[in-house]
């Protein structure tokens, strides 16, 4: 069939199933329907061309059914809590919908470029996702062997399609909060301080304090290797040590949900009460804030609608030679949970 439009009818035909069944499985609809059924019906499409409304196939790609992800480096698929291990669900359930499935490549650190140039060579793979940032001649290595590409969390212009969450606004959404508070003295957490995702968020925090009238003092403002919950722990150790308790900030803004977990369980375990004398709050959206208690308050764009996006980036792709790059931006949204409360 192939050279000619494809249609349901056709598929169900020679599968001999109905063409309503059909049509239900490459809408991406899975309730009350085999997981046996819905591969052999993709499988099939995929094999004969068929190209569902808004995705474009080019005959190199059209067999391939796998679209591998790459993390950056320091992270591992056994990392708990992390804000990728959302992406990646959001990414696995969006191309499981049309037939699609994730594999996992490895980290960039433990990756060489020449070996995974082979790999993806071999593997005839339909797209790559990037999550998190990586070195741009890594970038450019995976584009040499696969252009259909797009990046999570960070932004590469004009070498793939990215997809990022509206951080300005989820900072602007905490301050503002803790400022209906009551909150005045504000401090930054931040951890994986190589990252620009750190410094963007930290940016961010000072722009939308100076435009409330208020300011992030260099003295309240720590920053850490680790974007853990161990260097949450550590960063509020330094933050513990070098403020006095007179001046203390009430409102401390972590990088993450991890760095905001590792943040309460110091000022706890030191003696301070989260929220009654300190508020914090996460530029996160995982469940590392509501996983224990207390539970964080946090601001962030849906991780896995972030995963969900990228993989309609790579399935909506243009054929190489004819792309448009897009750059998505999510809105975030604020969770307010039991780690802020009204300033002294």
């Amino acid at each position: 069939m192939r050279g000619r439009k494809v249609s349901q009818q056709q598929i169900a035909r020679e599968l001999g199933v109905s063409q309503a069944l059909v049509s239900l499985v490459l809408n991406g609809k899975r309730e009350n329907i085999s997981e046996d059924t819905c591969q052999r019906i993709w499988r099939y499409a995929n094999e004969v061309g068929y190209r569902p409304k808004g995705m474009q196939m080019d005959n190199r790609r059209a067999g391939a059914t796998n679209v591998g992800f790459v993390l950056r480096a320091g992270l591992r698929l056994h990392t708990q809590s992390n804000f990728f291990s959302h992406v990646q669900h959001g990414l696995h359930v969006k191309l499981l919908e049309h037939g699609y499935h994730s594999l996992f490549l490895g980290a960039e650190d433990d990756l060489g470029v020449r070996a995974l140039q082979q790999t993806l060579k071999q593997r005839h793979l339909f797209g790559v996702a990037i999550l998190g940032q990586v070195q741009e001649k890594f970038l450019k290595a995976v584009k040499a062997a696969q252009q259909n590409i797009v990046a999570i969390s960070i932004s590469y212009p004009g070498l793939c399609h990215s997809v990022m969450p509206n951080e300005l606004q989820a900072v602007e959404l905490l301050v503002d909060h803790l400022k209906g508070l009551g909150h005045r003295r504000f401090a930054w957490i931040g951890g994986d301080k190589q990252l620009n995702y750190n410094l963007r968020r930290r940016l961010a925090l000072a722009t939308i304090l100076q435009q409330r009238g208020l300011e992030l003092s260099p003295s309240y403002s720590v920053e850490v290797e680790s974007g853990d919950r161990l260097g949450g722990w550590q960063a509020s150790e330094i933050m513990l040590q070098q403020i006095p308790r007179r001046n203390f900030p009430t409102a401390w803004v972590c990088g993450n949900g991890l760095l905001a977990r590792g943040t309460v369980n110091c000022l706890t375990q030191k003696g301070w009460r989260v929220p009654a004398d300190v508020s914090v709050v996460a530029l996160d959206a995982t469940r590392a804030c509501e996983e224990e208690h207390p539970q964080i308050t946090g601001a962030h764009a849906d991780p896995e609608k972030m995963g969900a996006k990228a993989a309609e980036l790579l399935l909506q792709s243009q054929s190489p030679g004819n792309e448009s790059l897009l750059d998505v931006i999510l809105q975030p949204q604020l969770t307010i949970r039991e780690t802020s409360a009204a300033g002294k």
